[in-house]
Order: C-alpha cells, then sequence, then structure tokens
C-alpha cells in the first residue's frame, strides 16, 4: 500500500478531529443529503394532495369509476387515463423483457467480443435519445406504417363478431393504445437490455463454464444459474422499466389519440395521466379543471410509489 494511501485517515483525522466542530458540520451536512429526498417526496405529495382536493371533494370515488371528461360542464372522472396508462405500461413491458433479455444474453454468451463491445455501445445510445424523438417518429413513420400493414388487412380480413375482430377493432389511423406500448417498449428497451448485460457480466465465468462442464446447453446455464444468480436485480431492472413507462409523457401524447374513454380493444385510442396533464394544462382555465389535473397528478405519483414498494417487497421475499 502506497504511503499516500496510509496517510489519507491521518489527513482526515486533521481536517475533522473527533468532537470538533468540523465533525459536527459534516455529520450535518451528510444528514441533511440523506432527507432531502424524504422531505421533497413529502413536499410533493402535500402539493399534490392540496392542489386536487377540490376535485377529490366534488366527484369523491367516482373520480377513480367515471371515465367522464368534460370541461365544459366541470365534470371530471379519471378512469380512462388510469386505465390508458396502466394498459401501455404493462403492454411495453410484456414486449419488453423478453427481447432485451434476449439482447442481453447474446452479448453475453454468443456474440463474439469485437462485436459485443460496439453493440453495446449502440444500446446505451438508443437509451439516451429524447422521447420526443420516438414521439414523432411514431407519428410520422410507424403510424402510418401501422395502419397500412396491419390494422387495414385486419380489418378486411377478420370478422368483426370474433374474438379476434373484437380485439382489433378501432378506427384505422395507428393512433391508439398497441402503437402507444409499442414506441414504449422501443423506448425502455435499450435501458432494460443494457442494465441486464451489466448484470450479466457479474456472474462469475467460473460458475457459467462449470455448468458447461456439466454438461449444461446455453439455455440451461442461462436459465438455471445466470438469471437466478441475479434474480434480485432482475426484478428491480423490470420494476424500473415498468416506473419510466408509466410516467412517459410526450412520445405517448403523439401516438395514442388522445381520447378520455375506456378502450375497448387494442386498436381504440386513449390517454394516458401523463400526456392528459401535458395536453390540457396549459388550457386548464378553471380551477376545477386545475385540480382534476392536480389529482391526476397525485394519482400517477401514488402508482409509481406503490409499483417502487412492489418493487421492495419482491426483493425482500427472494433475498
Amino acid at each position: 500500500m502506497s504511503d499516500s494511501a496510509l496517510s489519507q485517515p491521518s489527513r482526515l483525522n486533521r481536517l475533522f478531529p473527533s468532537g470538533s466542530f468540523g465533525e459536527m458540520i459534516f455529520r450535518s451536512l451528510c444528514f441533511s443529503a440523506a432527507t432531502l429526498t424524504l422531505v421533497a417526496m413529502a413536499g410533493i405529495i402535500v402539493a399534490l394532495a392540496i392542489g386536487g382536493w377540490p376535485a377529490f371533494r366534488a366527484f369523491g370515488f367516482n373520480f377513480f369509476l367515471s371515465s367522464e371528461w368534460n370541461p365544459v360542464s366541470e365534470v371530471y372522472g379519471a378512469a380512462g387515463p388510469i386505465i390508458g396508462t396502466l394498459i401501455t405500461a404493462f403492454l411495453a413491458l410484456l414486449l419488453a423483457l423478453p427481447l432485451a433479455i434476449g439482447i442481453s444474453v447474446f452479448l453475453v454468451e454468443f456474440c463474439p467480443r469485437i462485436l459485443a463491445r460496439p453493440i453495446a455501445v449502440a444500446v446505451e445510445l438508443l437509451a439516451g435519445i429524447p422521447s420526443i424523438v420516438y414521439g414523432m417518429w411514431g407519428l410520422f413513420v410507424l403510424a402510418p406504417w401501422f395502419a397500412h400493414y396491419i390494422q387495414f388487412p385486419l380489418l378486411i380480413h377478420v370478422s368483426p363478431d370474433s374474438w379476434l375482430g373484437r380485439m382489433v377493432a378501432g378506427v384505422p389511423n395507428g393512433a391508439n393504445i398497441l402503437t402507444a406500448s409499442l414506441i414504449l417498449a422501443i423506448m425502455i428497451l435499450p435501458y432494460m437490455a443494457s442494465v441486464f448485460r451489466e448484470l450479466f457480466l457479474t456472474v462469475p465465468a467460473q460458475v457459467r463454464e462449470a455448468a458447461y462442464g456439466l454438461g449444461a446447453t446455453p439455455f440451461e446455464v442461462v436459465c438455471s444459474v445466470i438469471i437466478p444468480y441475479v434474480k434480485r436485480g432482475l426484478i428491480g431492472v423490470i420494476m424500473l422499466g415498468l416506473g419510466r413507462a408509466l410516467g412517459e409523457t410526450m412520445a405517448v401524447t403523439f401516438i395514442i389519440g388522445n381520447t378520455h374513454s375506456l378502450p375497448h380493444s387494442l386498436f381504440d385510442s386513449g390517454s394516458t395521466i401523463a400526456s392528459t396533464i401535458a395536453n390540457e394544462f396549459t388550457e386548464a382555465t378553471s380551477e376545477m379543471h386545475s385540480a382534476a389535473l392536480t389529482a391526476l397528478g397525485l394519482v400517477l405519483f401514488m402508482i409509481t410509489f406503490m409499483v417502487l414498494i412492489m418493487a421492495r417487497l419482491l426483493i425482500g421475499k427472494r433475498s
């Protein structure tokens, strides 16, 4: 060990001697940094609760059950945006999760070393693209392509009375729940894949080689060795990806159709909490309209908070 490393504790002791005023300031700063997040979160909750209270008081529990959203008659129900938020987020996670695991497994187990790093960098770069770029691409590229090559053929060839016909019923304009979920899946896929890759790299090479030495196939190694080894981290990444999908705003606003009615099929237009707030907050001229949008913000905050609590509980049970 170098002399500089050995002298580091003594330097710190001279800077903050035990029981000194400097030590007290240092501890106070650490305590303040640790509690700042909690204070900020409490402040956000209180501000949203106070701002949304007129809507909760006026509509009661019906605010969560009704899908009627009419600024003209000052009647607001959040069921449509809430259901749209949950459907798009879970569909995006369902689409992105297997692809993210497949990409990370390929990069760690099968990809040639000379290509693994460039592909990993490309995946990380995709995670940094602004959401509005994804939204514009979805509006001008994905939505017309989806309407022409997916929606129109299905509407023509599928009986409207069949279960598949009811699942794909809707105006063939490409702006619907499924395309919004696809955009969300594309957005969270690079993030999840890059973190999964880092998790899989933490598995010791000796563990994987031992499994191969016992005759395990690559599929068995992934399912029986790699994933169980990092299962706590996997749960955390999945929940964080779900949290990002729940709160995404601009990309979904471009492509979901922005109607407040409850979606009855995958090709129905809809809305999310975030897209509703983004679309209407600047136009909310009445107190009740502003209160309803603030109440939606509180609902979104609580949904995300419950997702994180669920993640902690799942990680705790598997530890």
